[in-house]
């Protein structure tokens, strides 16, 4: 029945809309880092409106939609083939089928949405209608299954003015004024007023906002060290313990600074076992406290950690990664796919990751701080989940995984945005980089490119007061977007019981 459906709504798209949808999708994906081509978004966006607009049946409208996100999340999240790449003869194979397996799986909710806005609405309504719905698409993929809210629409306007509706409606919120400005641009030839309203609503919105304020400075330093490991020679046994050399040499220059940062994982050995490795880290860094990322092991359960170490190379604080990437740090039901040879691709021990408690405040010497590892800066959910306010964030992370074209900058991105979102700074020490100090407007105040080893001593600013968005989260958006979408249910209801 299912694809009796899909043969017809194959045979109603035709192939020129199917190929705009996917033209469309891969330029919209050009906004998002490291190209910015915002140019192209106006465009892209408008060909999405027209599609709803042409797209009769609602199975065509969802093949339409889908083959949009096809387009888009093919080209935005290329980087996916990285970690395929380090150990090629056994994963290689592997990288085209998890593009395509990924791309197609988020496409399905571009899909749902544009399904059910032609079930729902007619006419020139359904570009508005869209929007609400694809919104709430969004919140779908940012929550769901874990979420995966990478290349959304809010990431796109990090270094433009809009940026500065972050602390304000936070990134769901962005993205809803993102699909409201540019998707009523397929209605130019029909009614221009109403295409070209909602554009100079929103862009007069974007600059009533102020800009964050100017964050005084703490007086406190923190050294960030990149030590530019390549993962496919991290943990190889030869060359695993120049790069742990390589950050001990950069913890022991001068002058002191008040705190020492190093990446996730810098240390190739279990922290149960790591007694002389700390101890001579300590010692370098002249009894300056380090925060470090190393795995440990509890009671047969391994965890992704941040530890903090005292001027003895005692560790007086640690943090567990708590939101895991699914098949990289742990495997959906591990117990039965271990037997098979399935493993989680990051994790050195075990069949995968335990996961922590959560988000928990971490007191260090330069104030107290909302740890986040890696793939947990991507989700500004959990950042807002924190029990009580830090007055900064430190990410952690190996970006190594995400090669050297699009996927550590889009990464880089989503920290300074959640910097922004909570007026906090945030440290960013990052393996292969770029680690940076991050203003709590989102600005880099000193930073390490991709691919250099080194280490930077950086001024750390001070939190900005609690934003907007740290107070309420997403709820303000979702509900808008609930609201507007039963509206326009209640408003076509008896066209979708004819249907």
């Amino acid at each position: 029945m299912i694809s009796l459906g899909l043969r017809r709504a194959a045979r109603e798209l035709r192939l020129a809309p199917a190929a705009l949808a996917v033209g469309g999708g891969a330029l919209l994906s050009l906004s998002l880092a490291p190209w910015h081509f915002l140019f192209g978004l106006p465009v892209a966006l408008a060909a999405a409106g027209w599609l709803i607009l042409q797209a009769a049946p609602a199975r065509t409208a969802a093949l339409a939609g889908w083959l949009f996100g096809l387009g888009y999340f093919a080209f935005g999240l290329s980087w996916i083939i990285e970690p395929f790449q380090i150990d090629p003869e056994r994963h290689a194979w592997m990288a085209p089928f998890a593009l395509v397996f990924l791309a197609a799986g988020l496409a399905l909710f571009w899909g749902a949405a544009f399904g059910l806005t032609a079930r729902f609405s007619r006419g020139a309504w359904r570009v508005p209608v869209l929007v609400a719905v694809w919104t709430l698409a969004e919140f779908a993929r940012a929550y769901l299954l874990t979420g995966f809210p990478w290349a959304a629409f809010g990431q796109f306007w990090i270094d433009t003015p809009a940026a500065n509706l972050l602390p304000w409606i936070g990134p769901q919120g962005l993205g809803l004024l993102t699909l409201a400005a540019f998707l009523p641009l397929a209605l130019i030839r029909q009614n221009p007023l109403a295409a070209a309203a909602p554009l100079a609503l929103c862009a007069a919105a974007v600059f009533a906002v102020p800009a964050p304020p100017q964050a005084a400075d703490t007086g406190k330093t923190v050294r960030i060290v990149q030590p530019n490991a390549p993962q496919d020679l991290k943990w190889h046994p030869d060359h695993r313990w120049e790069f742990v050399r390589r950050s001990v040499a950069f913890s022991a220059g001068e002058p002191r600074p008040d705190l020492i940062v190093w990446p996730e994982t810098a240390v190739p050995q279990l922290l149960n076992y790591a007694e002389d490795t700390l101890r001579v880290i300590s010692e370098s860094a002249g009894g300056v406290p380090v925060l470090l990322g190393i795995q440990r092991e509890e009671a047969g359960a391994y965890y992704n950690s941040a530890v903090l170490l005292d001027a003895d190379g005692m560790a007086t604080a640690t943090y567990d990664k708590a939101h895991l990437v699914p098949f990289g740090e742990y495997v959906p039901f591990g117990d039965l796919m271990a037997r098979f040879g399935i493993y989680g691709f990051a994790s050195q021990a075990g069949a995968g990751y335990a996961a922590g408690p959560g988000a928990e405040v971490m007191d260090l010497p330069v104030g107290s701080a909302l740890p986040l590892i890696c793939y947990e800066a991507v989700f500004p959910q959990d950042v807002n989940a924190a029990r009580t306010r830090p007055q900064m964030l430190v990410q952690i992370t190996n970006d190594a995984w995400f090669g050297t074209r699009s996927g550590p900058y889009q990464h880089l991105v989503q920290a300074r945005m959640r910097a922004l979102e909570q007026g906090l700074p945030m440290i960013r020490a990052a393996n292969t980089g770029v680690s940076a100090m991050i203003a709590p407007d989102g600005v880099m105040l000193d930073s390490l490119p991709l691919g250099d080893a080194g280490y930077i001593d950086a001024s750390l600013p001070a939190a900005l007061p609690p934003t907007l968005y740290s107070r309420t989260g997403d709820w303000p958006v979702l509900l808008l977007c609930l609201l507007s979408a039963v509206a326009a249910i209640f408003r076509h209801r008896p066209l979708a019981l004819r249907s």
